[in-house]
């Protein structure tokens, strides 16, 4: 059955959830937003775009529509990490972008291949929340590697491979779920009753804490992350995040 075909209101139903709203934040910088708080990133390079995260499944065309709205195609596709609003749709972005780059971060890879194990030293809750990726066309990224003008940074906490991205160019810091700004700006693993999700769904809330002072040595211009509004001038901000970060952990800042 067509569109067309479809009752108004079926189709309504099915786009809708679909839909994503566009948010230019620099020259370089678009947010991609489903659902009013599930993010992803388009990073404008000289040929083309690297996405940042693939968002929920079903995802995948307005990601491409937008795309080409703004005229550029996807060359590059870089994972934050293995959750399921973060890789839902890299299968199918996968299949319709043939000669696209995808890389993701050598700790992470093992998860998405299934395999939960952990490193010797590492601790931390059950893993969950993690998609089923079928494509394995990817390569594996580590600490300090370039993927065009994205700097990779090791960030994990939130998951055991979280990775961030640093834009040389501006000094864009895109940070994936290492912070959260829905409720205010705060680390990943953090409790707050009124918004308690950060710390529900991060792994070792520890090592976020320290992740997340990482992340602000970098003194970004500019903080994009997961869930949330993007944020200008961000550091103070972050200092107030990563000290409560450090408090919930029984850890003083040096």
């Amino acid at each position: 059955m067509s569109r067309d075909q479809l009752p108004v209101c079926s189709w309504f139903a099915r786009d809708i959830i679909t839909l994503m709203q566009l948010t230019q934040e620099n020259d370089t910088l678009f947010r991609l937003t489903r659902f009013g708080m599930i993010n992803c990133f388009l990073v404008r390079e000289d040929d083309g775009f690297t996405l940042i995260d693939t968002g929920l499944k079903r995802s995948a065309k307005q990601i491409l529509k937008i795309a080409g709205q703004l005229g550029n195609p996807i060359r590059r596709i870089v994972l934050t990490h293995g959750h399921i609003d973060h890789a839902g749709s890299i299968d199918e972005l996968s299949m319709s972008l043939a000669n696209a780059e995808i890389a993701v971060g050598e700790r992470e890879a093992r998860i998405l291949r299934g395999d939960f194990s952990l490193n010797q030293g590492e601790s931390g809750k059950r893993l969950w929340g993690f998609v089923g990726v079928k494509t394995l066309r990817y390569q594996e990224m580590k600490h300090g590697d370039r993927i065009g003008s994205l700097s990779v940074i090791d960030t994990p906490g939130h998951t055991p491979g979280h990775v961030s991205f640093l834009d040389v160019r501006q000094g864009s810091l895109i940070a994936g779920d290492a912070f959260t700004t829905q409720r205010g700006l705060v680390a990943a693993g953090v409790f707050k009753w009124h918004f308690p999700f950060p710390a529900i769904f991060s792994w070792n809330r520890s090592m976020a804490a320290e992740s997340a002072r990482n992340l602000r040595m970098l003194n970004p211009t500019l903080l994009a992350v997961g869930h949330g509004e993007s944020l200008r001038s961000p550091c103070a901000a972050m200092d107030r995040a990563i000290e409560l970060a450090y408090r919930q952990c029984g850890r003083m800042l040096k």
